[in-house]
């Protein structure tokens, strides 16, 4: 089939070396320069959006957040202008719901479907071609899409309608960050209190407490790695988007508010730039001592 593909960041660039490297062509744009691996696998670049979605079958997006998705599908040169009747949008971002659908019926008004089709599992996944895509959408589209999702995803499902993908994905990332949370006061505590947090790990991965946070992060909090597979600040803006949510159904969610809270005191001390694990280092100046010493 003819791909494109906009946005080729951490995430977006091994995802779509995924469909070229299977046989598709590949229609590419970004931000930034175009990737020598995308290059080299035979990508097209384009200059916008627009030329993208001309060329292309199925477009996928993977962009930032809900303002990065709205100017690539319907700002100067976006998609939406290079869009002609019964091709599909993919938006791989994660973005707001309520945005998701309003997107949706302005891409179906111009005899197009749509997918919201968030992932997770983060570099080491979209790497593996192993992420989880949480999607919602017609059936029927879905579908016909699948075969491609496959090739980036392992655990592909449709969840129901437009917009109900993005509201997995937030669920997700309030599990995630809680997570995150519950190991690093975990192991801080453990620290404190004298212990090798190594150790102490190993031992919780045989218990109840065991999770992947605890394999994969845990190791990142002792080993000091916190080069970003997951941006804190891009997590940062995913729980914002539940906060939002939740004061629009009325829904209390206070653990999520106070996970919001210690990435954004990470982000105040210049840790936006961290992988998500490195939430860790807010408890660590409240507790003024380091889980382990790089």
């Amino acid at each position: 089939m003819k791909i494109g593909f906009i946005g080729l960041g951490i995430m977006g660039t091994p995802m779509a070396l995924h469909l070229v490297n299977a046989g598709h062509t590949l229609y590419v744009h970004t931000r930034s320069q175009v990737p020598e691996a995308i290059q080299a696998a035979g990508g097209v670049r384009c200059e916008n959006a627009a030329a993208v979605a001309k060329e292309a079958e199925v477009i996928f997006t993977m962009v930032p957040d809900t303002p990065d998705v709205e100017t690539v599908l319907f700002g100067e040169n976006g998609v939406a202008q290079g869009l002609s009747k019964g091709k599909v949008v993919v938006d791989m971002s994660s973005i707001s719901p309520m945005a998701t659908k309003a997107f949706a019926k302005k891409i179906n008004a111009l005899g197009c479907d749509y997918i919201d089709a968030p992932v997770s599992g983060g570099e080491v996944g979209a790497k593996a071609g192993s992420l989880t895509i949480m999607c919602g959408g017609d059936e029927a589209v879905f579908e016909r899409v699948r075969p491609l999702l496959e090739l980036m995803g392992k655990n592909i499902t449709l969840v129901g309608g437009n917009g109900d993908g993005q509201t997995t994905k937030v669920a997700n990332q309030i599990i995630v960050a809680l997570n995150i949370a519950a190991v690093s006061e975990a192991l801080v505590f453990a620290s404190k209190a004298g212990a090798d947090p190594a150790k102490v790990r190993q031992a919780l991965m045989g218990g109840f407490a065991a999770s992947r946070i605890l394999e994969v992060h845990g190791e990142r909090m002792i080993k000091r790695t916190f080069n970003p597979g997951f941006r804190i600040k891009l997590h940062q803006k995913d729980l914002n988007l539940a906060l939002q949510g939740a004061k629009e159904l009325g829904v209390g969610l206070p653990q999520t508010a106070n996970a919001a809270q210690l990435m954004s005191a990470c982000a105040a001390n210049g840790l936006a730039d961290l992988d998500h694990s490195a939430l860790v280092k807010a408890l660590e100046l409240m507790a003024n001592h380091e889980v382990a010493k790089g």
